[in-house]
């Protein structure tokens, strides 16, 4: 039976710790059904989201010719987002291996980008725990590398970093990001987010996951301020 440590070893990678890989692996809806599986995947998604920055920022700097810091911020947020984080674990034929429930299987969530993306996010932490840096730039080079140098489309285009770059020509102010509410089945919910300069509400957003909701939001703002 194919598994990801078949996978991974494959390609050279032999995991040590099986049980925090199958942790990586695991959704929360998986948990509930499951009461013998302890943990979901979200404190390995934080570890990986910190691996999969530092390894980019990395990559972006020794770029020739070398890119500004705003080129490189740009860049990072494109090759980072949901979209492109989900885009990376369907090449990579990773989706198979994710540990969903009745629930969400049916619904559609092993194809659901927020879903793969923090998978994507999740293994790379484990991978990074159990065989260091040298182990996740096997993986990171394969999907990510060949992702700097083609064009970008509009699924992809981080509007949460371009609205902060329209806001700071003018002013060194933050926006910020409130949760409006949540709605639909635990399975397939549907969050409303705003995004506020001070006390100003410049644009709202929806999406299946919070981190779509707000660039849905960030969008609605930019294209608002340009016009």
């Amino acid at each position: 039976m194919d598994t990801i440590f078949e996978w991974l070893k494959q390609r050279g990678i032999q995991i040590e710790n099986k049980e925090r890989m199958v942790e990586a692996l695991t959704h929360s809806s998986y948990v509930n059904e499951h009461k013998a599986s302890k943990h979901d995947n979200e404190r390995l998604e934080f570890m990986g989201d910190a691996v999969l920055q530092l390894w980019s920022t990395r990559k972006l700097f020794h770029l020739t010719p070398a890119l500004s810091e705003g080129q490189m911020t740009t860049l990072r947020a494109q090759l980072v987002c949901e979209e492109a984080l989900a885009a990376y674990n369907r090449t990579l034929g990773w989706g198979k291996y994710l540990l969903l429930g009745v629930g969400e299987e049916k619904t559609g969530g092993r194809n659901r980008d927020s879903l793969l993306a923090d998978m994507f996010e999740a293994v790379l932490g484990a991978i990074y725990l159990d065989q260091g840096m040298e182990a996740v730039d096997i993986i990171l080079e394969s999907v990510l590398t060949p992702a700097i140098t083609q064009p970008k489309s509009e699924s992809v285009i981080d509007y949460k970093t371009k609205l902060q770059e329209y806001i700071q020509a003018d002013t060194r102010k933050n926006v910020h990001y409130e949760l409006v509410s949540t709605s639909g089945p635990s399975n397939a919910p549907i969050f409303e987010v705003i995004v506020k300069l001070e006390d100003i509400i410049m644009g709202k957003g929806v999406g299946n996951s919070k981190k779509r909701a707000e660039q849905m939001a960030a969008k609605d703002a930019f294209e608002k301020m340009a016009k």
